[in-house]
């Protein structure tokens, strides 16, 4: 586990993610307000446009709930819920020091906050106003460009809870610097080396010998030295 000193120098050599956040969340709104915009403008009074041999289609749909139209009787609840996570995502950015969370709640924000402005801006009215859906995938709701940078934000968040990585750039205790999303054993636990068992079978390779100090050991010829001949030979 990292010590405060080691955790206050490495929050100090990582410089904050604010302006990568705001950027991506920018590129965010951007694309999903110009996207709305020449839909509204295009779709209106027109039939939907199937690409792609049917697999997308483009078509205009007034949507009062959540993603993907989920509880369209609910505008004015998801407009606050929306407002919250704004102010979440702000506040949160001044301890933001990791490139992945940065980029994750950069999409949470620049989602958020495209289809906010359709709540705040589109009729019927001021904050219960309906949100522009225009994407459709076969056995799929229609959705826009906000909900599709919200989706990929949580999968990303997931991805970098699964590795350990906090919002500081640091890593919860029982991560590596690796990939692998599984915590790490302590390294003081006293292992050893060896097998607890031997890979080598118990009874004697020779069935033909009995059991003995000497039977796993081979019967080789005892070589025949001349110094063991003058030995044994009686002297005259």
């Amino acid at each position: 586990m990292d010590s405060p000193v080691d955790s206050a120098a490495g929050q100090l050599r990582r410089p904050r993610r604010v302006a990568l956040l705001l950027g991506v969340a920018a590129f965010v709104i951007a694309a999903d307000v110009i996207s709305k915009g020449i839909v509204v403008a295009r779709m209106a009074n027109h039939p939907p446009i199937r690409l792609l041999g049917g697999f997308l289609t483009i078509t205009l749909i007034r949507n009062g709930g959540a993603a993907f139209s989920i509880g369209t009787s609910m505008t004015i609840v998801f407009t606050a819920i929306a407002v919250g996570v704004i102010a979440y995502i702000l506040r949160t950015a001044r301890n933001l020091h990791s490139i992945g969370w940065a980029i994750a709640l950069g999409l949470l924000l620049g989602g958020a906050t495209g289809n906010l402005l359709d709540r705040i801006f589109r009729a019927p009215g001021a904050f219960q106003g309906h949100v522009v859906d225009w994407i459709q995938l076969p056995h799929w709701p229609v959705f826009n460009l906000a909900d599709s940078s919200i989706v990929c934000a949580g999968v990303l968040v997931v991805l970098l809870a699964l590795r350990g990585i906090r919002l500081d750039g640091t890593r919860a205790p029982g991560y590596r610097a690796g990939d692998s999303p599984h915590p790490v054993e302590s390294p003081h636990l006293d292992k050893s080396p060896y097998p607890s068992e031997s890979p080598y079978p118990s009874e004697s390779p020779y069935p033909d010998k009995p059991p003995g100090p000497d039977a796993s050991e081979p019967d080789y010829p005892k070589p025949d030295y001349p110094e063991s001949r003058s030995k044994a030979a009686p002297s005259p």
